[in-house]
């Protein structure tokens, strides 16, 4: 769940002439507008179709069809494997009455193919299947010898280790936060976060999806004992430039 003020899971990843969304969760539309305006959105790509990552697809699409400075385009919105028959289950959920456009007429939708980069302007995006409940996927985007790597939702996982080599910046799941898991893995601590950064080479580590109740310095703190490089948490609204 969001922590109080906050927003569910989207990040906005920004090139020199390409603006990219990775997933668009509960509450993340009102937030959005603090940091960009939408119609210079150029895609959108969603990591795995859980409510909190997908949801504010549909507050977007009232925004684009009733909102001020338009898109002359259909947003590109793309899919995980199979994420087409889920978003058709929330048309049919949102209104007795919803079209069957409902968000066609606004998006250009598709799925990804994981093995295959995905080129959006300037930005080269790639993708690796993570360990969680349902099909996943992390992203890493690069641009001009820079590079993000976003975890999306994740155990810890030898491939997503390998995806994130050398990233500039490790946005990495903390679902945990100083907890464990047992049984089935989905989500991963903020010590293991740590440990697939220090695994991966990556330049700077970067919390997310973290518990509300859990204070950033003490999830930072347990990160640095895995993790020789610089550690932040992510909070609505901050910025990082690389």
């Amino acid at each position: 769940m969001p922590r109080p003020g906050g927003a569910s899971s989207c990040y906005l990843v920004q090139a020199e002439n390409a603006a990219v969304l990775l997933d668009i969760g509960s509450g993340a539309v009102g937030k959005l507008q603090l940091a960009i305006e939408y119609p210079r959105i150029d895609a959108i790509v969603i990591s795995h179709m859980h409510a909190d990552h997908f949801f504010d697809l549909v507050p977007l699409r009232y925004a684009l069809k009733y909102g001020q400075n338009l898109p002359g385009n259909a947003l590109q919105l793309w899919l995980p494997p199979g994420g087409a028959k889920a978003l058709e289950a929330l048309r049919r959920a949102v209104a007795v009455d919803a079209p069957h456009d409902f968000f066609d007429s606004l998006f250009a939708i598709r799925e990804y193919d994981p093995a295959t980069p995905l080129e959006i302007r300037n930005l080269r995006l790639t993708f690796c299947r993570t360990r969680h409940y349902v099909e996943a996927y992390a992203v890493r985007a690069q641009c001009n010898g820079s590079s993000l790597t976003y975890s999306a939702d994740t155990a810890p996982c030898e491939e997503l280790i390998e995806h994130a080599r050398e990233s500039s910046l490790f946005l990495c799941e903390a679902g945990l936060g100083l907890g464990t898991e047992a049984g089935e893995r989905g989500h991963s601590s903020a010590y293991e976060a740590g440990e697939m950064a220090q695994r991966a080479g990556a330049r700077r580590l970067m919390l997310t999806h973290y518990p509300a109740g859990d204070a950033p310095a003490v999830l930072v703190a347990a990160a640095k004992r895995s993790f020789g490089g610089p550690v932040s948490v992510a909070e609505d609204g901050v910025g990082v430039t690389f």
